[in-house]
């Protein structure tokens, strides 16, 4: 027969219980009946730092009349009838008026209009987080929502800021179909047209919805504080990273986070793709980049659309080549595939030999290719080769040989590209207003936040192989030729631009003309039997007399080579 447990056990957890909402009145009381002594003691200590404050802002030659000033007061207060005991209840009085809470009284709870917008928001949210075989409903009509929603914040437009939602452990938040319904309720039911970033803890069973802040889009361009092979991609939350750039914004200066993807030969993701729609920013992002890797390295560029946006690069130190025409991208690629494979090759000798890899082989060579699907449509109609094609060995090798591709691409045109390109650009960015879908595809993930349908250019999202999805907002480097373009965008972007070693309009110098070779004929030799002769010295007589030479038409002849029959010298 078991044995009952003692009583002190059975109900010990009820009488502690009682004991702590006995301590919490209890404390309650003495707060209510202690109010007054509290006021007046934080009135007298305000007082006194009033008397202190004006005791240090009085000179020293003005303290001593003032000293017996005060010395007078407190004596004739003495001598008056009842004196002390008015000076005693003129000071209480202070005290407690100053004491007093002068802060607006806070409203406790959400007002009228804020209460409806949480209760609509949980009825709206009852379909997904309840079912009819819970017995005891977080969620059901004409429930209680602070319950559900224990923790909120509205702007002064009375929109949702930031909520915490409570779910219950049976809905299926590791399904993200099921994440996506809610993710999408609550930011129409919170308010259309802003970013929500969406955490969810699995563990606790709760939701934080924050709205998050614009990303600025009024930084220029400028020199960031970065290593070698950093290249700044944008500029995100300050909640995704841990790593500020002190940057010039406005007239003053900021440390706002960065985007930073590491390149070279110890990168993880050596090689880029930029997606977007037409206006989204895509060319600018390639113009920041170009920027910042002429700092250190050279580029070649191949623009496909046909809009010179990248010819202020044409002829400036460390430009090997801007082309936008189909033969000169194509001698372009096939120049820069046969340089990564030289310096491949280089690099293995000099592995071999133990030697350290040669100087040029660790220059960085960036090839940078904007809408490059365009020359891919002109080179099938013309029966040349993909320009993409060319991009296999840069993409496989380019990391060992210290070549970076960058490719930046519309929509429309991404089932174009080749499958080394897709296999190989682990960083992508997304700019432009896109679907949850697009997002997904190009970036491999959904992004944490709600994506927008109005963003302005520059903006979007990125991210760096395997790790989160991050906002984007990519620096302000407009094209300086372009008319549209602000004098201080122009001159931000013209100042960061090296200096111009050859003019864009120049030719090069051409060299005299050279005698064309001369096609002859085939001779069969004869072997000579060479013998021993003894080389006399030959007297050359230079022709004094100077030839008028007459211009004639001048007609194709074929020459034919004429075979000198050896001499044969006498023994």
């Amino acid at each position: 027969m078991a044995r009952p447990l003692p009583r002190i056990l059975s109900n010990g957890s009820t009488q502690l219980a009682r004991s702590r909402d006995l301590a919490r009145t209890a404390a309650d009381s003495a707060t209510d009946v202690l109010h007054p002594l509290i006021t007046i003691t934080r009135g007298l200590r305000r007082l006194a730092s009033a008397g202190r404050r004006k005791w240090a802002e009085t000179p020293k030659d003005r303290r001593g009349p003032l000293l017996f000033l005060g010395a007078s007061a407190v004596l004739v207060l003495a001598l008056v009838p009842y004196g002390p005991l008015l000076a005693v209840i003129t000071v209480m009085a202070a005290a407690a008026w100053q004491g007093r809470d002068r802060g607006p009284a806070t409203p406790e709870g959400p007002d009228e209009t804020q209460t409806q917008r949480l209760h609509s928001l949980y009825e709206a949210m009852v379909p997904h987080f309840s079912t009819a075989d819970d017995p005891a409903p977080l969620y059901a009509h004409g429930g209680e929502w602070d319950k559900a929603f224990p923790e909120y914040a509205f702007d002064t437009t009375g929109r949702i800021t930031h909520l915490l939602v409570r779910y219950p452990a049976y809905f299926p938040d590791g399904e993200p179909e099921s994440r996506a319904r809610v993710e999408h309720l609550l930011s129409a039911k919170s308010g259309r047209g802003r970013e929500y970033h969406f955490e969810w803890d699995a563990e606790g069973n709760e939701l934080t919805v924050t709205v998050l802040a614009p990303l600025p889009t009024d930084i220029a361009p400028q020199r960031f504080v970065t290593a070698p092979g950093e290249t700044v991609l944008g500029f995100t939350d300050p909640t995704e990273v841990q790593r500020t750039l002190p940057l010039t914004h406005g007239t003053g200066q900021r440390d706002i986070p960065p985007v930073v993807w590491r390149t070279g030969t110890r990168s993880t993701e050596p090689h880029l793709l930029v997606a977007g729609r037409p206006g989204s920013g895509t060319s600018t992002l390639l113009r920041c980049i170009a920027l910042q890797a002429l700092q250190y390295g050279d580029i070649v560029v191949v623009e496909g659309g046909g809009t010179d946006d990248h010819a202020c690069l044409t002829g400036r130190d460390g430009v090997l080549a801007v082309e936008s025409a189909l033969a000169g991208a194509l001698a372009s690629l096939e120049w820069a595939t046969a340089e990564t494979e030289r310096r491949l090759i280089a690099a293995n000798r000099a592995r071999q030999a133990g030697h350290p890899p040669p100087e040029d082989t660790k220059r960085p060579l960036w090839i940078l290719l904007d809408r490059p699907t365009a020359l891919s449509h002109v080179a099938a109609a013309e029966g040349h080769k993909d320009p993409l094609s060319l991009l296999q060995v840069p993409l496989r090798h380019g990391r060992a040989a210290n070549v970076t591709v960058v490719v930046a691409e519309q929509f429309d045109g991404l089932d174009a590209l080749t499958e080394s390109v897709a296999r190989h650009t682990s960083a992508r960015v997304v700019l432009g207003p896109a679907t949850a879908e697009h997002l997904e595809a190009v970036l491999g993930a959904p992004p944490q936040s709600t994506p927008v349908a109005q963003l302005p250019s520059g903006r979007g999202y990125a991210r760096l192989g395997a790790g989160p999805v991050l906002r984007l907002q990519v620096p302000a480097t407009p094209d300086p030729y372009d008319e549209a373009t602000t004098e201080a965008d122009r001159q931000a972007v013209l100042d960061l631009l090296p200096q111009r070693t050859t003019p864009a309009d120049a030719e090069p110098e051409r060299t005299p003309a050279q005698p064309e070779p001369v096609p002859a004929e085939a001779v069969t030799a004869e072997a000579v039997t060479a013998e021993a002769v003894t080389a006399e010295p030959v007297v050359v007589k230079a022709a004094a007399e100077p030839v008028v030479a007459e211009a004639v038409t001048a007609e194709p002849v074929v020459a034919k080579a004429v075979v000198a029959e050896p001499s044969r010298a006498s023994s």
